[in-house]
């Protein structure tokens, strides 16, 4: 955060993204922001300069189609306001299929949020029916592999890197979805098309949800 302008509160919002919302570019989700925190009237702070814009940022890009419950947006405020009541003030000004779950304030000049986030827990549900002892033979055999490689553009030529390490742990539960631990930031990126790709699995019919972000401390 720039320390010449005055912040007088740092909220962090956490949201979800359901329904049609899920196929609205991460661009888009936080110029929505803008508009929803513009229509709850909120003292938020605006850079300085001649393209003014709200000091806003969301902590973690989620790729289209996957539905989520632990997004966060960092708001850096002008003046501080209470917390208490604005859940409900905010949702009121958002589209279908935003969703509020907690906000609650963090020191104004905390770091920044973004570079802080590590990795993500994706749930996959097989909307049609899949054999679990073959799926759970697929997983074990990604996690005994020493390599996962992903294309990836370097110096204007697309080559393979291996991400295996980023993959921290996959799983099936009690109900027969698969739960991907994968890295996000600045560490890599791992997404869970990647993961089904990689197992065969890439014309699976699935839902996707991300259910939790890991974020270093401050």
């Amino acid at each position: 955060m720039d320390d010449n302008l005055p912040i007088k509160q740092r909220l962090y919002i956490q949201f979800g993204k359901h329904d049609a919302l899920i196929y609205t570019s991460n661009l888009d989700v936080a110029k929505t922001w803008e508009r929803v925190l513009r229509r709850a009237d909120l003292p938020i702070l605006y850079s300085q300069g001649f393209n003014t814009r709200p000091r806003i940022a969301l902590a973690s890009a989620l790729p289209l189609g996957i539905s989520s419950e632990c997004e966060i947006l960092d708001v850096s405020m002008r003046e501080p306001i209470a917390i208490e009541g604005l859940a409900d003030r905010i949702q009121a000004t958002s589209p279908g299929g935003l969703r509020i779950y907690n906000i609650y304030e963090v020191p104004p000049r905390s770091a920044s949020l973004t570079p802080r986030v590590r990795s993500s827990e994706y749930r996959i549900h097989f909307e049609d029916t899949i054999d679990m002892v073959n799926l759970q033979a697929r997983v074990d055999k990604l996690l005994g592999s020493d390599t996962l490689n992903k294309q990836k553009e370097v110096k204007g030529k697309q080559v393979d890197v291996n991400v295996r390490s980023l993959v921290y742990d996959l799983r099936i539960d009690s109900n027969g979805d698969l739960l991907a631990h994968l890295a996000v930031g600045d560490r890599g990126n791992v997404r869970p098309q990647e993961i089904l790709t990689e197992m065969g699995l890439g014309d699976a019919v699935v839902s996707m949800h991300r259910y939790q972000l890991h974020i270093d401390p401050d």
